[in-house]
């Protein structure tokens, strides 16, 4: 097959390429590209029901909120950004290249973690995409939910998800321009009616509160860009090696906070009529209360398409991750598992669970304890590691450079298990606390923030693995301009 064809077979409106790396020949893709992609990812009205909770629950003042704001995307996607360097040097899905550090046996620990939090994350985004669609029937038509119309609105939704995860990165980009500037121009919408109908002397006379819920809030808020991490890889897997590395960082920290921003500091200012809206069951219908019919209905199927991609892209890199665990299907068919359990959890979630912003808030908070000890590790790789062996990484034989011993790399791997129990020491959520939860860092709720430094410490100092040859030279096509690629 020419190459001609087999860009086509790729690239088309069905991308077919599974772990295999990205050749050179079918590396075209831009770094602007990537600026609509994180904000897609960030387009959720669960912000706002976030921005609510810095309000009510952690006691912070508007200025201390905007900090939370402002801080939490520099932090969390700022990783995304540089993770996402090792896709373009390796032209793989992040889990793929995963096995380059932890071995090929090794990396089904981390990855079968990374896996299983996955779930968790669609299944809280499948929940947010059907209460969307309960309050638009519930405003326009009256309908009232009950728990057949959970379930069909769930399901319409997991149904829709699964179809545009199936089709790939040049789907999903497209989508993602789109809904960027549709939810960007309802956003200005939605702010412009709350700069008119707030009392702003009630927003700003609200006393400071203490700096230990603001740096909390700073990690519940970045938890969510933190599980984007090990994804970074998958987008820019397409980019030429020559493709600068500073906008990648750039664009996931500006898309990210382009959205972050502002939807934190609304959920902030609605608290102050609402203060409910942060512990409400559902997450989605107070938005029919605060705003007129005519900017809540379409603000809502925009933020309904916004969450669309968000599980799309979750269940894009899923599939991968399933591929890269030994499940030997196509990707579009290995998003189906997810999709599958998605509308298991998504049930529980609405029918049996008594709160669905504690189970949010322990899950986000799980969930950067678990990326976090990956990151660690991963991230110290990166810096002595200068591209990564096709070969080598589709091997999961014995032949394979990354075998190590028996399969293991044992500094990663200890490294990483350390790093976990670490961190889980100093976490609490509703339904586990560590011994050392009540510590300053555990009241700060700062564990993700030790598991990342205790991970990238120990794999630090630990006896370096030997690295193939071939992964110690940069390619000769990195040396070469790079201006036309941004």
């Amino acid at each position: 097959m020419s190459t001609t064809a087999e860009t086509a077979e790729h690239e088309g409106a069905l991308e077919t390429r599974g772990l295999e790396p990205v050749p050179d020949s079918e590396r075209h893709g831009r770094t602007r590209e990537l600026f609509p992609t994180w904000v897609a990812a960030n387009i959720s009205v669960l912000l706002l029901t976030m921005g609510a909770g810095l309000i009510v629950s952690n006691d912070l003042n508007f200025w201390q909120v905007l900090v939370v704001a402002l801080v939490s995307p520099v932090l969390s996607y700022g990783l995304v950004g540089l993770v996402s360097i090792a896709g373009k040097r390796g032209g793989s899905p992040g889990m793929t290249l995963s096995r380059a550090v932890f071995g090929q046996r090794g990396n089904l620990f981390p990855g079968s973690l990374i896996w299983v939090a996955r779930w968790g994350w669609e299944t809280i985004n499948a929940v947010t995409g059907a209460y969307a669609i309960l309050t638009v029937l519930d405003i326009c038509f009256g309908v009232k939910a009950n728990t057949a119309l959970k379930v069909i609105t769930l399901l319409a939704f997991v149904a829709a998800t699964f179809l545009i995860s199936g089709l790939g990165r040049k789907v999903l980009h497209v989508c993602s321009q789109w809904s960027t500037y549709l939810f960007g121009a309802f956003s200005v919408l939605v702010l412009v009616y709350l700069l008119k109908n707030t009392d702003w002397s009630q927003v700003f006379d609200k006393p400071a509160g203490s700096t230990a819920m603001m740096i909390a809030g700073i990690g519940t808020i970045a938890a969510g860009g933190i599980s984007w991490v090990p994804t970074g890889p998958d987008f820019t897997r397409y980019l030429p090696r020559t493709a600068p590395s500073k906008p990648l960082v750039g664009h996931a920290v500006g898309g990210a906070a382009i959205v972050v921003v502002p939807m934190v500091l609304m959920g902030a200012v609605m608290a102050v009529s609402t203060p409910s809206l942060s512990s409400a069951q559902d997450p989605v219908a107070f938005l029919g209360d605060l705003l007129p019919t005519w900017i809540a209905v379409p603000y809502l199927i925009m933020a309904l398409i916004g969450m669309l991609l968000i599980n799309s892209m979750s269940m894009y890199s899923a599939g991968f991750t399933a591929m890269t665990l030994g499940i030997k299907v196509p990707r579009a068919w290995a998003v189906s598992v997810n999709a599958v359990i998605s509308l298991i959890f998504g049930y529980l979630l609405m029918n049996v669970a008594t709160s669905f912003m504690g189970s949010f808030i322990s899950f986000l908070t799980l969930l950067a304890v678990a990326f976090s000890a990956w990151i660690g590790v991963f991230g110290i790789d990166m810096l002595r590691r200068k591209t990564y062996d096709g070969e080598g990484l589709m091997d999961t034989t014995r032949t394979s450079v990354y075998w190590y011993k028996a399969g293991f790399a044992w500094q990663a791997m200890a490294a990483w298990a350390v790093a976990l129990v670490v961190g889980l020491l100093f976490t609490k959520v509703d339904w586990f606390s560590g011994p050392l939860a009540t510590s300053w860092i555990g009241r700060n709720g700062l564990g993700w923030l030790v598991t990342i430094l205790v991970a990238a410490a120990l794999y630090a100092v630990l006896p370096r693995q030997p690295l193939p040859e071939s992964d110690t030279k940069a390619p000769a096509a990195e040396a070469e301009p790079v201006a036309a690629k941004a």
